[in-house]
C-alpha cells in the first residue's frame, strides 16, 4: 500500500484531488476569518480551558496550561495565525507547493483544534492528511512542487559548490 500510495501514476491523481479538497477547505475556513476582520479566538481558548476542568474533562490539563499561559497572553498572535494559517495551508495544497510542510502545518492545527477539545471535521481532516503525508511526493506530481522542488535543488547544489574549501594555516 505505501508503495502504491508513493509511486503509483492513479494514486497521484487521486491524492492530487484528495489534496485540492482539503486545500479548499482550509483555504475557505481562513479566507472566512480573514473577510469578517474580526476573529477573536480568545472566547475559544477560554472555552477550552474551562473544558479541562470535572471529572471527565474534554481538554487535557496540559494543553489547558498551555493555552492559559502561552496562547491566551498573546492572543493577538493567535488571531493573526490561525486565519493567515488555515488560508495558507489551503493555497499552498490547493496549488500542491511546499505540499509536505503544509500538510504537516495543517496536521499541526487539527490537532490544536482536537486538543481543545472540538470535533467538528478535524479529526476527518487528520485523517485525510495523513495520506497526503504518507505519499510524499506523489501527493504533489500534478502541483507546482514538480517544479519548485527541483529548481531549489539545482540552486542550492550550484550554491555548495561554488563554496571554496580552503586549507587551514597551522
Amino acid at each position: 500500500m505505501l508503495n502504491f500510495l508513493r509511486t503509483n501514476k492513479y494514486a497521484a491523481i487521486f491524492l492530487t484531488l484528495l489534496r485540492v479538497y482539503i486545500g479548499y477547505d482550509w483555504m475557505t475556513h481562513g479566507y472566512e476569518k480573514l473577510k469578517s476582520g474580526g476573529f477573536d479566538a480568545s472566547g475559544f481558548i477560554q472555552g477550552a480551558i474551562a473544558n479541562s476542568g470535572g471529572d471527565h474533562p474534554a481538554v487535557q490539563g496540559w494543553w489547558a496550561a498551555f493555552l492559559e499561559k502561552a496562547a491566551l497572553p498573546n492572543i493577538e498572535l493567535f488571531n493573526f495565525l490561525v486565519p493567515w494559517g488555515e488560508f495558507l495551508v489551503g493555497l499552498g495544497l490547493i496549488l500542491g507547493v511546499f505540499t509536505t510542510f503544509t500538510v504537516l502545518m495543517g496536521l499541526t492545527m487539527n490537532f490544536a483544534f482536537l486538543f481543545s477539545g472540538t470535533v467538528s471535521t478535524n479529526a476527518q481532516l487528520v485523517l485525510l492528511q495523513m495520506f497526503l503525508l504518507v505519499a510524499g511526493y506523489n501527493a504533489a506530481q500534478y502541483g507546482l512542487d514538480r517544479y519548485v522542488l527541483p529548481f531549489i535543488k539545482k540552486t542550492l547544489k550550484k550554491e555548495t559548490t561554488k563554496v571554496e574549501t580552503k586549507p587551514i594555516a597551522s
